[in-house]
């Protein structure tokens, strides 16, 4: 198909994924439990973090981690004791453990001193100017191991610098900052505009985009993250990563 028909089609592919049925099988499920600003953020940012291997997987995990907290993210993040730390010292996903767990649980209160949101850790509390959104998940990403931590935690926070996708955070920046009314990304966050976002790169988004002529680069990796959403933002320079709802459902629910 040629640029125009394609366009058409994702068009109608977000218009069918990017709506709230979309939620309950997601990890978004996650922070839309909450109100709350920080509740909101805290929440999605650990969802994101497990968000790797089965979504049940996730999704059960990332409760226990809510629940852990009394359902009170922000509360808990600026106040808890050293007991109640307790059950957090036993928990695994995958190659997240237990020490990487209580090093998260640290950073989050060490940004929440010092911002009253999330989103100032990525900003700097300056005007956003940059053409995209890798420079502000550095910059997160510098604040949130500034305190003494683990070398092996930092596998779990991806450096766009050292040429990772950084799929978790990119697919987080989407969740707070895409505000289109659709009742599926929050749009909670003002300061970085949606067209800075970029495209969360996962197996299924790459393989669908490389079918579709949209990705030629065969690793994936921030290289090709910028490659698909230069082609993405041919189709809607102000929101492309929009279109992570079409390349995602044509992927995992369509066999595309």
């Amino acid at each position: 198909m040629n640029r125009k028909e394609l366009k058409l089609f994702l068009d109608e592919k977000v218009e069918f994924y990017n709506k709230p049925g979309f939620i309950e099988s997601d990890p978004i499920s996650i922070p839309h439990r909450f109100v709350k600003k920080q509740d909101i953020e805290i929440a999605g940012f650990l969802a994101a973090t497990l968000a790797w291997g089965q979504r049940t997987t996730i999704i059960r995990n990332a409760n226990r981690l809510l629940a852990w907290m009394d359902e009170s993210p922000h509360e808990f993040i600026l106040n808890h004791s050293a007991k109640e730390l307790k059950p957090f010292r036993t928990f695994v996903h995958r190659t997240f453990n237990a020490t990487d767990c209580l090093y998260f649980l640290s950073a989050l209160r060490n940004i929440y001193r010092h911002h009253d949101s999330m989103e100032e850790a990525f900003t700097g509390g300056i005007p956003f100017k940059a053409s995209d959104a890798g420079e502000a998940i550095g910059r997160f990403r510098n604040h949130f191991f500034e305190l003494p931590h683990p070398t092996r935690t930092r596998k779990h926070l991806s450096d766009p610098a050292e040429g990772s996708a950084a799929k978790r955070m990119n697919m987080y920046l989407r969740w707070m900052v895409r505000n289109d009314q659709k009742g599926v990304d929050f749009g909670i966050w003002k300061k970085i505009p949606s067209s800075a976002l970029l495209i969360p790169l996962d197996v299924h988004t790459g393989n669908t985009a490389r079918k579709l002529g949209l990705l030629k680069r065969t690793q994936s990796d921030w290289k090709a993250v910028m490659e698909l959403t230069t082609s993405l933002r041919r189709m809607d320079a102000a929101d492309p990563v929009k279109y992570d709802f079409a390349l995602f459902g044509l992927g995992v629910f369509e066999g595309f």
